[in-house]
């Protein structure tokens, strides 16, 4: 999974010709470790579909605020530049899948 950052993340995100799934997440949330290995299942499974990335929200606090999240983690699913869908907590194998085939 790609990171993303304030400096990248128009370039990588906003502007990918492809859906992007950003992954808020900070080092400090157990919840976020815990689903870090289910994207990375589910991000080989829809390859060359869906683009996935992360941001830190500790590193990027504005752009946590832009996006309104609260809570983390939290996937924001960026569609032709704008949030498309969103989910919040952690979330299985199969409930991020059938969240991508339905909103991507």
């Amino acid at each position: 999974m790609q990171e993303v950052n304030a400096d990248n993340f128009k370039n990588e995100v906003l502007e990918s010709p492809v859906p992007v799934l950003v992954d808020f997440w900070a080092p400090w949330c157990g919840p976020c470790k815990m689903i870090s290995p289910i994207l990375d299942e589910v991000a080989a499974d829809f390859e060359g579909r869906v683009k996935f990335s992360k941001l830190n929200v500790d590193e990027n606090t504005q752009a946590a605020a832009d996006y309104g999240i609260m809570s983390i983690p939290a996937l924001i699913l960026f569609k032709e530049g704008r949030p498309a869908a969103q989910i919040v907590g952690v979330q299985s194998k199969e409930g991020i899948a059938k969240f991508l085939k339905t909103n991507a």
